[in-house]
């Protein structure tokens, strides 16, 4: 969406994503840890949990799995050459990667559909002729996810051409007179509320284009109000509604939605003020909020 709206700016590399977002996932995963023992945990779990990791119990448990296949190896390989592929095509400004050997031709997509094509291509070694990949077992990938990931690009363009997010900001037209430390924590509030009633990638569509325009009129960084909006849409803890991830945990029959509401609830609060310190400290550093696109 960054690239769609400005073609012309530095493109968000893997690399800087990483270099802003890992620090905020590592604060949202010790808050989780945290809240999880405070309310979860008893004075036997600690036993029964240490019995379950005892060393001997862990050794025969990965006996049990066997010696890694090839297929498990390639996997793995074609797997970590990926990762790596992601990070070296822009490291830094200075530094810009083999991406600049095809003239900004190649992105993160292009190294996804090459490393996919190798699965189709390199044999498993199981049978004669059979590839790590094969149409059958292509055809039980979630294909619905990316059909709900390209609507959304789509719904994110649509809502631009048209008109309707000069329209739609109108209704967020407050936030121009929003404080500039304050723009970050109240563009998170909003999002993450957003996306507790709507999917994580239906909040984000709807929600970035309007923080677009509204960057534009306010004549602030566009990227200090579309990172916060686009990472609180992921704050989606505590209803069934907010991601399907939620889903598939309430339909187990083993949490109810007040054990989501009073684990959720904490960790929103917990993420939006991590979000709230990152973005005007690394954010600036990172991807330079304080200058002009």
């Amino acid at each position: 969406m960054w690239k769609s709206y400005f073609p012309e700016a530095n493109p968000i590399s893997f690399n800087t994503w990483f270099f802003f977002g890992f620090p905020l996932a590592l604060v949202i995963f010790f808050a989780l840890w945290a809240i999880l023992c405070l309310l979860y945990c008893s004075k036997g779990s600690g036993q029964v949990l240490s019995a379950y990791l005892d060393k001997a119990h862990l050794k025969s448990e990965l006996e049990m799995l066997g010696p890694m296949a090839f297929a498990e190896k390639m996997i793995l390989a074609i797997f970590g050459t990926l990762i790596v592929l992601w990070m070296t095509r822009s490291i830094t400004d200075d530094i810009p990667g083999w991406g600049a050997l095809f003239n900004g031709l190649a992105g993160d997509g292009t190294v996804s559909v090459m490393m996919a094509t190798l699965l189709f291509i390199i044999p498993n070694k199981k049978q004669r002729g059979e590839k790590l990949m094969d149409w059958n077992k292509c055809k039980k990938l979630p294909w619905n996810i990316v059909l709900l990931l390209g609507a959304g690009f789509a719904i994110a363009d649509g809502v631009k051409s048209s008109g309707l997010a000069e329209v739609l900001s109108k209704a967020l037209d407050f936030l121009e007179e929003v404080p500039y430390l304050a723009i970050a924590p109240l563009v998170c509030l909003i999002s993450a509320t957003i996306t507790e009633f709507t999917s994580n990638n239906s909040t984000t569509t709807l929600v970035v284009p309007l923080l677009i325009q509204i960057a534009k009129t306010m004549h602030v960084h566009p990227l200090l109000l579309m990172i916060p909006g686009a990472i609180g849409a992921q704050f989606s803890f505590f209803l069934p509604t907010a991601t399907p991830s939620n889903i598939v945990g309430f339909t187990t029959g083993h949490i109810e939605i007040k054990d989501m509401i009073k684990t959720g609830v904490p960790l929103k609060i917990v993420g939006i003020a991590a979000l709230s310190l990152l973005m005007p400290t690394l954010g600036a550093y990172v991807f330079g909020t304080n200058g002009e696109v």
